[in-house]
């Protein structure tokens, strides 16, 4: 309820953290004279009592965030980090701008991804569906696959990835592109990072190769989710032949039986 609330007051979001004794402390930044000062008072949400706190904050706040990411090293082989870290010692050092917010490799998904297609031989042409900030498209593109084309539905995600395109000095094909209603373009080797509910709708519309990917690497999925997808996809005659699991989340990495 007290959430919601806020919500009305900063539509753009704002920060949530959990305390001890179960609390939660929600704060919403702002400029001088954006927000009410009401000091130190108590509202009532429901049958709680809230306290709510106007205090300024110490300098520097505007670019506190930064110290959330930080480098992520994948497989001692690759290493995803903001500009503003310095350049890593892996074979393969991505920059990426989390400016956006459209994903910086951190989250499990895009890493179990990622191990998986490190496994993978780099060759010939690959399709990252559903590209986000194209963490996993750059990815590709220094491991030797071309040609590779990054494809995703949010205008602003495919913004983010030409400028990390080249920031990276990559080159990609990026196109808007909804799965919902467009069938992908076939390449020999697809990773799609997406929810459960896009695959398997993406799956029930697949037809007969040659739309097929050879090899297919799919995450965002949970643990319950994971039998669900590889079996829609195994009805194409993609096997599910390794995955990959970090907490509650996975990834399947699938083959061509042909």
């Amino acid at each position: 309820m007290v959430l919601a609330e806020l919500l009305e007051l900063a539509p753009g979001g704002l920060e949530e953290k959990a305390l001890e004794g179960g609390l939660v402390e929600y704060a919403i930044y702002g400029a001088p004279g954006e927000l009410p000062a009401v000091g130190r008072i108590h509202a009532v949400a429901g049958d709680r009592l809230v306290e709510v706190i106007t205090e300024e904050v110490a300098e520097g706040w505007e670019t506190r965030w930064r110290e959330f990411h930080r480098p992520v090293r994948v497989a001692g082989t690759v290493t995803i980090r903001p500009p503003w870290a310095p350049p890593s010692d892996t074979p393969i050092d991505v920059v990426i701008d989390p400016g956006q917010a459209f994903g910086t490799g951190a989250h499990p998904t895009t890493r179990l991804c990622l191990e998986l297609l490190l496994e993978l031989e780099a060759s010939g042409p690959l399709v990252d569906l559903g590209c986000g900030s194209g963490v996993v498209a750059i990815v590709a593109a220094r491991l030797g696959y071309d040609p590779v084309l990054a494809l995703d539905n949010d205008p602003a995600a495919i913004q983010a990835v030409r400028e990390n395109a080249r920031l990276n000095d990559v080159e990609m094909e990026i196109r808007r592109h909804d799965l919902r209603m467009d069938r992908p373009q076939a390449a020999e080797t697809t990773v799609a990072n997406l929810l459960a509910p896009l695959l398997l709708s993406w799956a029930a519309r697949l037809g007969d190769a040659p739309e097929l990917p050879r090899r297919l690497v799919v995450g965002g999925l949970l643990l319950s989710e994971a039998p669900r997808v590889a079996e829609a996809f195994a009805g194409h005659g993609l096997r599910e032949v390794d995955q990959r699991r970090s907490a509650d989340w996975v990834a399947l990495r699938m083959a061509s039986d042909t």
